[in-house]
């Protein structure tokens, strides 16, 4: 699924395209996401000039001068831009064709990602709970300190939790907690205050490196310049479960948290 970094970089990639850029038509060619995409996305999104895309936590908001596209990517969407008319794949669901002659085309094997509209979207039934973007003020290790006060799940799906903290899912989570040197398994609660300052920083840190490398490409994500990402290759425990821990040799472990893989070092992690 894209997380973050990779949706930061798919707003990078069209923003330019589309900021100032009038709407000539919204093409949907299967309206069968994970909410179905409004009816009348046509009526009201033709004719008007986009005036910002935005992201709040893994969604895309397109700001229009009257209402707002809210697009979450699912586990294997992308957006990218075309010339208007090419033809279309299978699963190439969406054209939002632009008077410049180019059209933001969404593509979506699995169909769980989603087109809402909405007309005060940080208000919108899915962005309204959300805590504070990571890479923020509001964002930081007393934060995480404190909420986590006589929580006893582990510190890895705390820290997930999009309640606390958006934008930090299981590849962002594993990293930053080998890189502040603690085992995901620990109780959230048991953790001191100066391992959360530590572990915020580590979190700021690799989500803004892995912005600028372009994301990381797993399965599916393609940026919105059409080009993958590159975090991939600097990852140092995720997906690496069995093989050699790169820091000191250890063999790194596997298990499931939270329903989701969780890889650490025995060794580097405590």
């Amino acid at each position: 699924m894209p997380e973050l970094p990779e949706v930061e970089t798919t707003r990078r990639g069209i923003a330019p395209h589309l900021e100032g850029q009038r709407v000539s038509r919204v093409l949907v060619r299967d309206h069968r996401l994970r909410w179905p995409i409004p009816e009348d996305l046509d009526v009201r999104l033709s004719g008007q000039r986009i005036m910002q895309v935005e992201r709040r936590a893994k969604y895309l908001l397109i700001n229009a001068e009257v209402g707002t596209l809210i697009s979450h990517l699912g586990m294997s969407g992308n957006l990218r831009l075309v010339e208007i008319g090419m033809p279309a794949g299978k699963h190439e669901h969406v054209d939002i064709e632009l008077e410049s002659g180019l059209a933001l085309r969404y593509t979506d094997p699995r169909r769980f990602g989603a087109m809402l509209w909405s007309l005060d979207p940080l208000n919108h039934e899915l962005l309204v709970r959300l805590g504070p973007e990571p890479l923020t003020d509001l964002f930081d290790g007393e934060r995480l300190f404190q909420l986590s006060r006589g929580r006893s799940m582990a510190v890895k799906p705390f820290i997930m939790d999009n309640a606390v903290v958006v934008g930090v899912g299981n590849i962002y989570a594993t990293e930053a907690l080998f890189a502040a040197g603690i085992d995901p398994r620990r109780p959230a609660g048991g953790i001191s205050r100066a391992r959360y300052l530590k572990l915020a920083i580590e979190i700021k840190r690799i989500l803004a490196h892995a912005i600028e490398r372009g994301g990381t490409t797993l399965r599916d994500f393609i940026g919105g310049d059409g080009q993958p990402g590159y975090f991939q290759q600097e990852l140092f425990v995720y997906g690496r479960g069995g093989e050699l821990c790169k820091v000191c040799g250890t063999g790194l472990r596997e298990i499931r948290l939270g329903q989701r893989a969780s890889v650490w070092c025995p060794r580097c992690q405590r």
